[in-house]
């Protein structure tokens, strides 16, 4: 049985950051300090938006960098290019994650390029907003928990006999999960599954010292938003619901990502943190 799904029409995903405006900032605020020397990282969606402040984030502490991205090949030299303005190293490849050779092919480069695997950071997802539940089609419900929930195992299953001792797992879920989004439906669903495997398997990899932990942005100005259907009133408005009455960016998210990938976090796993703009949720 072929894990394959159709494609779906909805234009390229998550879209092309070089395009987007305004530009998200994704540069990172505040000089490295080593937290992550000698590591290698894999990002998935690792090309713009979070991803890419994150790769950037990880390069300025130290860390070479694998940037899986699904096809804008623009965004991810852009991004590979100030990875190695950090003084890092930098490999891309494209491909889709809701295929289980393709990550597999994402770790046989890090192998292949840098030896080792300390940090596997699941960041690749997508959306597409619906009004009513009726309207979700079987090949869109297919397709949008084969890259945000299968992608994700795949990619750990492809990682795990690489990964050793003080290996960490980051996985990006939302505020969706716990706020709930009306017209998000399928997607909000796949959030609460990875919150669900984020908390399972910190509990299935402890006894192995490997910590896996969550982070849940807010409303972040990504290529994800224009491109995956919103309005363009809920773009006009968006993030002005926060506490903080504004949209974060990028560059306010990935440094939650920095402290579940580094030491600093050593007596944390299965949690999640909320970058979020003041919303207050359960964790």
């Amino acid at each position: 049985m072929t894990d394959l799904v159709p494609e779906l029409d909805e234009g390229q995903l998550p879209g092309s950051e070089a395009r987007l405006d305004p530009q998200p900032d994704w540069e990172p605020r505040y000089p490295g300090s080593g937290r992550l020397e000698g590591k290698v990282a894999i990002v998935t969606g690792g090309d713009s938006g979070i991803g890419r402040a994150v790769a950037v984030l990880f390069a300025r502490e130290g860390a070479n960098v694998v940037i899986s991205y699904l096809s804008e090949d623009e965004d991810a030299l852009a991004t590979a290019e100030m990875v190695e303005d950090e003084g890092a190293r930098a490999v891309t490849l494209a491909g889709d994650i809701g295929h289980r050779d393709y990550c597999r092919e994402v770790i046989d480069l890090a192998i292949r390029k840098f030896g080792r695997i300390d940090i596997l950071v699941n960041n690749a997802g997508e959306q597409h907003p619906d009004k009513n539940v009726t309207e979700i089609s079987k090949k869109q419900l297919k397709r949008t928990f084969q890259t945000n929930v299968y992608g994700m195992f795949y990619m750990v299953q492809s990682a795990m006999p690489h990964l050793q001792e003080g290996a960490a797992i980051i996985n990006c879920t939302s505020v969706t999960m716990y706020q709930g989004a009306s017209e998000l439906l399928d997607y909000s669903a796949t959030k609460g599954a990875i919150t669900a495997f984020t908390r399972s398997l910190s509990q299935n990899l402890a006894d192995k010292g490997i910590r896996v932990n969550g982070v849940a942005p807010g409303p972040i100005w990504t290529p994800l938003n224009p491109c995956g259907g919103a309005s363009e009133d809920k773009l006009e408005h968006f993030g002005e619901s926060t506490p903080m009455g504004r949209p974060g960016q990028p560059n306010e998210v990935a440094p939650c990502f920095l402290f579940l990938a580094c030491a600093d976090s050593s007596y944390m796993t299965g949690q999640v943190l909320h970058p979020n703009g003041g919303i207050i949720v359960g964790s």
